[in-house]
């Protein structure tokens, strides 16, 4: 990477002995992914009946691996993640909705999906503008969703802005599990899964309590990526005397903006 002066990062594992990949030998300042609460309001209005997500499908995005001594490159899409939970929906009465970025290419994997019980839409359709895309996901019920390969095998609590828009919205969100956090929740407004049937109790457990699912979702972006605290820490590590991580338990200043 080019020469910075600070060096940031969303992967709570970067530089830590947890973290499976290098550091490249440099302070990593670890932050979180912010999200203007002003811009994503609670979305009171009833919600449609499916759990949606956006998402694009097949991309040129590979992992490059070492398996038995050898390196192999394998496929780092959101097409793969969701093609192993392909059976979800025959497990579930919850309907499930995919706003997918697909071409004429993709005329078979769409077919399937729709065999196995997804609803499919088009994302340029649905979410083909800042405010379509807020709309859509304002009007779903929940998230749920999968992440690329590379999320699960990297470990470093990865979670999508995407998702923090549904939480800010008071939207639940079922995502993939990417790793263990220190204040990430789990089964209090987000639930992360690792396997088929720990999605689809997530499913079944927002449905149990909905409303409390979906105060705890706002209360979730409030507590850890309002991006009034998320800057305010990122001006001071930036511009100020030295770095504070967000993941020491330390809360961000609310009136400490140095330099400004």
């Amino acid at each position: 990477m080019p020469a910075h002066d600070r060096y940031l990062t969303t992967g709570e594992t970067v530089g830590t002995p947890a973290a499976r990949f290098p550091d490249c030998g440099l302070p990593w300042v670890h932050i979180r992914p912010p999200v203007c609460l002003d811009l994503w309001p609670v979305a009171s209005d009833p919600p449609s009946e499916a759990f949606t997500t956006v998402s694009t499908w097949l991309t040129t995005d590979f992992l490059k691996v070492t398996e038995n001594g050898k390196t192999v490159l394998r496929e780092n899409t959101k097409r793969v993640a969701f093609l192993r939970f392909l059976e979800l929906p025959r497990h579930t009465r919850q309907p499930l909705e995919l706003a997918l970025y697909l071409t004429d290419k993709d005329s078979q994997d769409r077919e399937r999906l729709e065999q196995h019980g997804w609803r499919v839409r088009d994302s340029r359709e649905v979410a083909g503008s800042p405010e379509a895309y807020r709309s859509y996901l304002q009007r779903s019920r929940a998230e749920f969703s999968c992440a690329k390969p590379s999320c699960m095998e990297f470990q470093n609590a990865w979670i999508s802005d995407r998702t923090l828009c549904y939480l800010a919205s008071g939207k639940p969100a079922v995502v993939q599990h990417t790793g263990p956090s220190t204040y990430l929740p789990n089964g209090q407004g987000l639930f992360r899964f690792m396997t088929l049937e720990e999605a689809i109790d997530a499913l079944e457990a927002v449905n149990a309590d909905y409303q409390r699912h979906c105060r705890a979702a706002r209360e979730i972006v409030e507590t850890y990526f309002d991006a009034e605290q998320v800057v305010a820490q990122i001006l001071n590590d930036t511009l100020g005397s030295g770095p504070r991580n967000m993941n020491d338990q330390v809360p961000p200043p609310q009136n400490e903006v140095l330099g400004v």
